[in-house]
């Protein structure tokens, strides 16, 4: 039995990382894909927009209806879902049919992100719940931060490659499922605890956290370019820091938040990040800014660990739901960042950092209130 449970367990972190997997796959793709499906460059980077908005969205009711519906029936579904879209993707013969596929692998990944998220709770003794949460965020991280390589290897012989292996791990995930069985009637999870003071200041942190954190690569990127005179090569590389601090860092903050509580961990997080954010609009060589850029990530790792371990004991009786709607949040933050930010940049870009560096006191702030409205063991 405890093997089973730690193949489960094995399962649940794999699945952490098909969904960012296939999200950043196209990047490196997009010459490919153009010449492929007939179209510009750019229509064939909207596959990256029509992919986060209905995961963004669904998000928001994703993680109740898979506890109404069965934890273990829906993510099993999800997976096969993504077979399906995977194929679309692969066989596609013009873009209208390949955003199709994007747009309903994104779907998909509302389904099966949050809910493996919420079963590491009936899978993990609650003493190791941080550590376990931090170990999936870095999968998350994993998964996002190679998606560009697998993208990238794959354009070298055909782009289809890439989609062949989302499809081929989804396909071996479906046999392993997470537990969770139906909750109909009076057992179904409610919503109205989604609705609580304590769950709009989580959702605040996480828009704010991602909205001057995590979602700002973009602005990274053009500083370097248009201050630092680097290369989209050089650039890139000056930004992978980021991402890698998070897959290395995340089972440590998740240890520390066990520790030391989840909210102070957030905090902290939340006050350092703000700083270094603010610091990338000051510095004047490519080092200096990966080296921001590298130590802020560390921090939001800090965050979204901290927020992730609040989250899961917010509504006791809907778990999944309410990490789908924190996590919903934080990637509307991601999708507000450019809109937010490239009208200030212009004007100015020393002002454009640390106002995006701002938001991240306002994501400290509103942990910060969470004092005395939920259990003190997972807020000291």
């Amino acid at each position: 039995m405890a093997d089973v449970s730690r193949i489960r367990l094995v399962a649940v972190y794999a699945g952490a990382t098909i969904g960012p997997l296939a999200g950043g796959l196209v990047a490196p793709m997009l010459p490919e894909l153009s010449q492929s499906l007939h179209t510009s460059v750019t229509d064939a980077a909207g596959s990256v927009t029509v992919y986060f908005i209905p995961f963004a969205l669904l998000q928001l009711v994703s993680g109740t209806l898979g506890e109404r519906w069965g934890v273990r029936r829906t993510v099993r579904a999800a997976y096969l879902v993504f077979v399906v879209a995977s194929l679309g993707c692969m066989v596609a013969p013009n873009l209208e049919i390949f955003l199709a596929g994007r747009a309903v692998l994104g779907a998909a990944n509302a389904f099966t992100s949050p809910l493996l998220l919420a079963s590491l709770g009936d899978l993990v003794p609650r003493e190791r719940l941080g550590r376990a949460v931090g170990l999936y965020a870095s999968c998350m991280s994993g998964g996002q931060s190679f998606s560009p390589l697998i993208g990238g290897l794959a354009a070298g012989i055909d782009w289809r490659l890439g989609f062949a292996v989302v499809a081929v791990v989804s396909v071996a995930l479906a046999f392993v499922p997470p537990l969770g069985e139906p909750r109909p009637g009076t057992s179904a999870p409610p919503w109205r605890p989604l609705l609580s003071v304590r769950m709009g200041l989580l959702s605040t942190s996480a828009v704010a956290s991602f909205l001057g954190g995590a979602g700002l690569p973009f602005l990274v990127a053009l500083y370097a370019h248009d201050f630092l005179g680097a290369s989209p090569e050089m650039a890139g590389v000056s930004l992978v820091g980021f991402g890698l601090a998070g897959l290395v860092l995340g089972p440590v903050w998740g240890m520390v938040c066990d520790r030391v509580g989840a909210r102070t961990v957030g905090v902290i997080g939340a006050i350092t990040g703000a700083g270094l954010i603010a610091a990338i609009g000051l510095t004047g060589a490519l080092w200096s800014l990966a080296v921001c850029w590298t130590v802020a990530g560390a921090a939001s790792a800090m965050l979204t660990v901290s927020l992730q371990n609040l989250t899961m004991s917010a509504v006791p009786g809907n778990r999944a739901g309410a990490v789908s709607v924190v996590s919903g949040f934080r990637f509307a933050g991601s999708a507000l960042a450019p809109a937010a930010w490239l009208p200030v940049y212009h004007n100015g870009s020393t002002i454009a950092f640390a106002l995006a560096g701002s938001t991240q006191l306002i994501a400290a702030a509103a942990l910060v209130c969470l004092r005395g409205r939920h259990d003190p063991a997972a807020l000291r």
